[in-house]
């Protein structure tokens, strides 16, 4: 009898991914109101699509791009941080990836030692945990304040500090609380970061969609964080481009090689068709960008409302940035969010993503997504509300 092939142990400890296993199941039940995932419902503007179908007319992709991206994107993607991070950065600290995700991953392996440490803010987006897990580093989650909106832990980042500890990775705006972490709150971390020689990696997909006066700030635009810093980017999010997978990461030119070290064998290069929409994405005109952020805004205070009236079911912060949302499930009867969301799917037809997925505090709550139509969040919280019997 065939012996089933034994998977190295840093991927069999990964459990499935919640967010991919409720879409999963969703294809099992009829007629479902989907708030599950984060993949915007809006097309990709019309000026960006006519640009990649005038790249491939040209003959311009069918081949390989420089390893680090085309020098004319990079080239604005450098003016970009510029203009819009407080970033000063030469194209050559620029490098293209597949998405941010590929970026991060990229970064993770360029910096971590197998047994190094790494910090994440929790509750912290899922992949971030496994990229760590994968590099065979470990993960240390610090609990963010929920009671003050997610805010960061200064103090409770400061004492999980050991002599481990290789870097920190956190997001902001965040996935999925929503989260905007302060200028403030940045600028004490980096200080706690150039104390201990730690690395700095960000992901940032969520940076133009932010609320309320609440401003985004990079990090990496302290001077002397220069050299510690890792700041991830991406298109897709920003111009509804999730299927291009196209993003980009900043580094110090020092760092750079060495981050395209991991990046050429799980890349190669980014779609170099996509590189040519993400030129016309900057290059063109930025309504869309402000388009999506108001559309976001008005789902978010949509979702807010209709979760006003569950008031016995959710409590919640109403999120700063983002198009997510991260409600506490105060039913007794619901602590597994696991079950807790298959059920609502399977009886109620709403799929949602179990908070436990974003890291052990994220158990008891559930990540919303607003990035769809208004009609969409309705007909989801309509059925909650007959399912609940609000």
């Amino acid at each position: 009898m065939a012996k089933r092939l034994r998977v190295s142990d840093r991927i069999g400890q990964i459990g499935k991914s919640a967010i991919h296993e409720m879409t999963r199941l969703s294809k099992e039940v009829e007629d479902v109101a989907f708030l599950s995932w984060a993949k915007p419902t809006s097309d990709t503007p019309e000026h960006i699509k006519e640009a990649a179908v005038a790249a491939i007319r040209d003959g311009l992709v069918g081949g390989y791009s420089e390893n680090a991206g085309l020098p004319r994107l990079r080239e604005e993607i450098a003016k970009k941080l510029a203009r819009d991070n407080k970033i000063e950065a030469d194209p050559s600290e620029v490098l293209v990836t597949v998405g941010a995700i590929e970026g991060l991953a990229a970064a993770v392996l360029a910096v971590v030692d197998p047994g190094d440490e790494v910090i994440l803010p929790s509750p912290t987006y899922s992949t971030h945990i496994r990229q760590v897990v994968i590099a065979s580093g470990k993960p240390v989650l610090v609990p963010t304040v929920e009671d003050d909106g997610f805010v960061l832990d200064i103090e409770a980042i400061k004492r999980a500090i050991t002599p481990r500890t290789k870097a920190i990775l956190y997001c902001s705006p965040s996935n999925p609380t929503g989260t905007v972490f302060s200028e403030q709150a940045l600028r004490q971390l980096g200080e706690v970061c150039l104390e201990h020689d730690l690395a700095v990696i960000t992901d940032e997909a969520y940076e133009y969609f932010v609320y309320d006066g609440h401003k985004h700030f990079s990090i990496a635009s302290i001077p002397e964080m220069r050299r510690n810093v890792i700041s991830c980017y991406t298109f897709t999010k920003t111009y509804a481009m999730t299927g291009w997978r196209i993003g980009y990461l900043h580094a110090d030119s020092d760092l750079i090689p060495q981050i395209a070290k991991a990046h050429i064998p799980l890349a190669i290069c980014a779609p170099v068709i996509s590189q040519y929409a993400a030129l016309a994405a900057l290059q063109g005109p930025q309504d869309c960008v402000h388009s999506f952020a108001e559309h976001y805004l008005a789902a978010r205070n949509l979702m807010c409302d209709r979760l006003d009236r569950l008031g016995s079911v959710f409590s919640y912060y109403k999120p700063a940035g983002s198009y997510l949302m991260f409600p506490r499930i105060l039913l007794d009867a619901a602590k597994d969010s696991t079950t807790f969301c298959k059920k609502l799917l399977r009886e109620g037809r709403v799929s949602t993503t179990p908070g436990v997925a974003f890291g052990p505090t994220g158990e008891q709550h559930l990540r919303l997504s607003f990035c769809v139509p208004e009609d969409a969040i309705n007909k989801a919280f309509e059925r909650m509300e007959a399912y609940f019997g609000g």
